[in-house]
């Protein structure tokens, strides 16, 4: 099995930044495409990013595209999220998922979950 723990969430102000980190084990991490989704309470959850085990193919939710940043360093088994120009509307859980097919990273339909980590945007 894959096992992912998210850290680096955190109170900031519109217009700031923040990073997100997603640590990965108990399999190859090399070979497993990734990604993050975003829920508010109330809401459904969405797609923000997913890159490619490769780290050749990367996508991002339109809302985000050019304020967000995702990367992976294979060599610490970690996926990141750069998040810059935060704003109010994008306050919710963020979440990593991993899969051997990057669509079902896409679509939400990931085999593995990670716990969630908090990004609070004030005004």
């Amino acid at each position: 099995q894959v096992q992912l723990v998210e850290s680096g969430g955190g109170l900031v102000q519109a217009g700031g930044s923040l990073r997100l980190s997603c640590a990965a084990s108990g399999r190859t991490f090399s070979k497993i495409s990734m990604g993050w989704f975003r829920q508010a309470p109330g809401k459904e959850r969405t797609f923000v990013a997913a890159i490619s085990w490769t780290g050749g193919l990367k996508h991002y939710a339109d809302s985000v595209k050019g304020r967000f940043t995702i990367s992976r360093d294979n060599a610490k088994n970690t996926v990141y999220l750069q998040m810059n120009s935060l704003k109010p509307e994008d306050t919710a859980v963020y979440s990593c998922t991993a899969d051997q097919i990057l669509g079902a990273v896409r679509a939400g339909n990931g085999d593995y979950w990670g716990q969630g980590t908090q990004v609070t945007v004030s005004s």
